[in-house]
């Protein structure tokens, strides 16, 4: 089996206006109490989905309701950010797989970026075409 798409973002300069802007389109609520990597959006800036909206229950399988079990995500972002929305695949090793997507045609675009608490690496690279794509794994 391939490698999963484990989350998605949303950023942009004006990352409140986003979070509202979703919540109303899609009913999301966040949580803006976790940290992020300061490569990622500006610190308190950015609003991880809140499951149970996304369609997630506890189990991350599927939500309470029945509906299908949503990929997690987050919108943010902060002044001077280029508006973008991208999804992480989850890797290994974020380095090698950066240097992977390089060697293919690809071009870096940031990382690897710790998350402050540790647990996470992420970077962003284009692929031959110029699409953003993420990865994710452990520090």
């Amino acid at each position: 089996m391939g490698r999963p798409v484990v989350h998605f973002e949303i950023v942009g300069p004006d990352a409140a206006a986003l979070r509202a802007y979703y919540a109303q389109l899609f009913d999301w609520r966040y949580d803006t109490d976790s940290p992020v990597a300061p490569e990622v959006s500006d610190a308190g800036d950015y609003g991880f989905i809140d499951a149970a909206t996304n369609g997630t229950a506890t189990n991350g399988t599927a939500s309470d309701s029945g509906a299908p079990a949503g990929i997690p995500g987050g919108v943010g972002g902060g002044p001077g950010r280029a508006p973008h929305a991208v999804f992480y695949v989850a890797v290994d090793d974020v380095e090698a797989a950066l240097a992977e997507a390089e060697r293919l045609g690809g071009a870096r675009v940031m990382g690897p970026a710790a998350n402050p608490n540790g647990s996470l690496v992420v970077g962003h690279f284009t692929d031959p075409q110029g699409n953003l794509v993420g990865v994710a794994g452990p520090r």
